[in-house]
């Protein structure tokens, strides 16, 4: 979501209610270890004059005399070296529904998994300050636009870009969604530029490097949201728009159906003009309009997934209450069943 500039979210910048207005168109098989052996016995049988041996399936064992001497007790196993032990497995982000992200208010930043699709790992931010400081300078690097999409930005450029934006740093974004790939890309372009990263882009570092998404196939998806009342106007309603919102676009990033139906959405169901409606909006609010992912993310999040007008009215993208309704009822027809599909018939 995004204020004054852009983000894979929704900006509210002030005195704006929503997005501007446009003028409307016409329309895996376990493997069972061990065969079973039959028990072959060896029998040495002397004859007179000479000996013979043969193998023979046991039937009956002779009688034999008892053991009066215990066998020596099983030598324990020796434990692996401390070298070939595995190292104990880093704790997991713990699972969390969106109703039980949604009543989170510690005063620290709270990461979970998304219980509906644990690809999707959420950061919740008690401030926007510290989402900023972790997070916005994957966003220019991501999908901001007029941005370098093939470098890191140092602080000074860095601070430029959001002065540039309209707001502050806080409002860079009001809640950020990004492919674990990309964030793999992100470190990858800030190390080989020897760019400084502050303690918190650090400690994100970190996260992914507990979660495997520091190589370049990484797959999955994180997400963030700020607290209701970190700002006057965001209120819990917000809040739920907004994690809805972002959750759609964690969708988007892990579920490989789910993404095909976007870009069906995109490219067949809407019209040309209607997609170019779309583009101008976006490119309003600053987002990339080159960056065609982004801009069939974002059409879908915002017109499927947001449900606070206050971010934004489908009418501003020109559609008519209508079309809308036939939009939905094509995009809900060919939606994969889950969570997402469950939480538009609601």
């Amino acid at each position: 979501m995004a204020s004054d500039g852009a983000d894979d979210t929704v900006r509210l910048p002030p005195g704006r209610r929503a997005l501007p207005a446009a003028p409307p168109p016409t329309p895996l098989p376990s493997r069972r270890g061990a065969w079973p052996w039959i028990a072959l016995t060896l029998f040495a049988l002397v004859a007179a004059g000479g000996a013979a041996l043969f193998w023979q399936q046991r039937a009956a064992a002779p009688a034999r005399e008892p053991v009066l001497a215990a066998p020596p007790p099983a030598r324990p196993a020796e434990p692996a070296p401390l070298a070939a032990q595995a190292p104990p497995a880093a704790p997991s982000p713990p699972m969390a529904t969106e109703a039980e992200i949604l009543a989170n208010d510690a005063p620290e930043l709270v990461i979970r998994r998304f219980a509906a699709n644990p690809d999707i790992v959420v950061l919740d931010f008690p401030t926007l300050a510290g989402q900023a400081r972790m997070l916005n300078r994957v966003a220019a690097l991501v999908e901001k636009s007029g941005l370098p999409r093939d470098r890191v930005l140092d602080d000074a450029a860095l601070d430029e870009a959001e002065r540039a934006a309209g707001g502050t740093a806080d409002t860079f974004y009001y809640g950020h969604n990004y492919r674990a790939a990309d964030l793999a890309r992100f470190f990858a372009l800030a190390d080989a530029a020897g760019i400084g990263l502050n303690a918190e882009e650090e400690r994100l570092r970190a996260l992914l490097g507990e979660l495997g998404w520091l190589r370049p196939d990484a797959h999955g998806a994180l997400v963030s949201v700020p607290h209701a009342g970190v700002e006057p106007w965001l209120d819990a309603r917000a809040r739920g728009a907004m994690l809805r919102h972002e959750l759609s676009h964690g969708e988007f990033f892990t579920r490989p159906a789910y993404a095909a139906l976007v870009w069906r959405f995109w490219r067949e169901m809407l019209t040309e003009e209607e997609r170019a409606q779309f583009r101008l909006l976006l490119a309003k609010a600053d987002y990339d309009p080159a960056l065609e992912e982004v801009m069939a993310n974002e059409a879908q999040a915002f017109l499927f997934h947001t449900p606070d007008d206050r971010f934004f009215r489908p009418g501003s993208a020109g559609l008519s209450d209508a079309r809308i309704a036939a939009l939905r009822a094509a995009f809900m027809a060919d939606m994969p069943e889950g969570w997402l599909r469950e939480a538009m018939t609601r």
